[in-house]
């Protein structure tokens, strides 16, 4: 299977040669109803997967929780083996109960049961990325993070993981974190109306840091702003594929994981990597955030 390069340009993960597309993808929706069960359509699920790596994608975000094990079973299924160039980044520090909850999972034993069902059901001998997931399902919560992810350098140290980043996080983990391991990237909530996160960004690009908004697109509300719908409209393009285009814009080291079940859909979120936008139009963008709903 081969790759083109989809537009948006690039980014190295700090100290790796892992060198990836800013316009990623995110396989949470590839499971089913509330992130449970197969997907409804298990060939469309599959056509997606093909369909982004044909398209230039190489960064896939994804978890052994999502289903549990099914967008991991669906990577292996529809894209293994994998390209050279495959970067696919998964998450740990949580579990679903029979109820469809989200559990957190952050002690020894099943942190390591974590790395080995990663491992296992996408197919993989390493991990290349995993993102220890702290806070809460969409905001950070204080806390020490020293013991869970002391767990995750040591597996680390042992070839099991390649490098290690940080979910759902505040500034004040990240600097516990990097005393312990080096962090390649940070993915929390972001998008151009909820910019709590605008310092910390910048922060992380001068360290060289990747971000990884998850939720770009407002999460289970999708974004509603009259600004933004305006400046879509003049660019015939979609409020959405806006969305997109502002973060890619917001920072060099911001990578997108825009994740979907429909090939239509893609492709709308793949072009948005294409559009261009004027330094007053992104004013305009800017000043949606705190305003939106209005």
């Amino acid at each position: 299977m081969t790759t083109g390069t989809v537009p948006g340009g690039s980014f190295t993960l700090p100290g790796t040669s892992m060198t990836v597309n800013r316009m990623g993808f995110g396989a949470m929706q590839l499971a089913g109803p509330e992130v449970w069960g197969p997907p409804r359509d298990l060939e469309g699920a599959r056509a997606v997967l093909r369909e982004a790596v044909a398209s230039g994608v190489n960064h896939i975000d994804t978890s052994d929780y999502y289903g549990p094990h099914v967008t991991n079973h669906l990577i292996k299924q529809t894209l293994h083996p994998y390209p050279d160039d495959m970067v696919i980044v998964s998450k740990l520090g949580a579990r679903r109960g029979e109820d469809k909850s989200w559990i957190p999972a952050l002690s020894r034993q099943e942190l390591i049961d974590g790395v080995h069902d990663n491992l296992r059901n996408l197919g993989l001998d390493i991990l290349d990325v995993v993102n220890h997931r702290v806070g809460g399902f969409i905001a950070p919560t204080e806390g020490s993070i020293e013991a869970p992810l002391t767990v995750l350098a040591e597996l680390k140290r042992q070839g099991l993981i390649r490098h290690l980043g940080l979910s759902n996080v505040s500034p004040g983990q990240l600097a516990e974190a990097q005393t312990i391991t080096e962090i390649v990237c940070v993915q929390n909530m972001y998008n151009v109306a909820h910019r709590s996160d605008d310092d910390f960004i910048d922060d992380l690009g001068k360290q060289g840091i990747a971000y990884v908004p998850f939720f770009p697109l407002g999460g289970f509300t999708p974004i509603q702003s009259s600004k933004l719908d305006a400046a879509a409209a003049s660019l015939q393009a979609t409020p959405m594929q806006l969305a997109l285009a502002w973060l890619l814009h917001r920072s060099p080291n911001i990578l997108l994981i825009p994740g979907t079940s429909s090939i239509k859909h893609l492709r709308e979120n793949l072009k948005a990597a294409t559009l261009e936008l004027s330094s007053e139009m992104i004013a305009e963008l800017d000043s949606i955030g705190g305003t939106a709903g209005q």
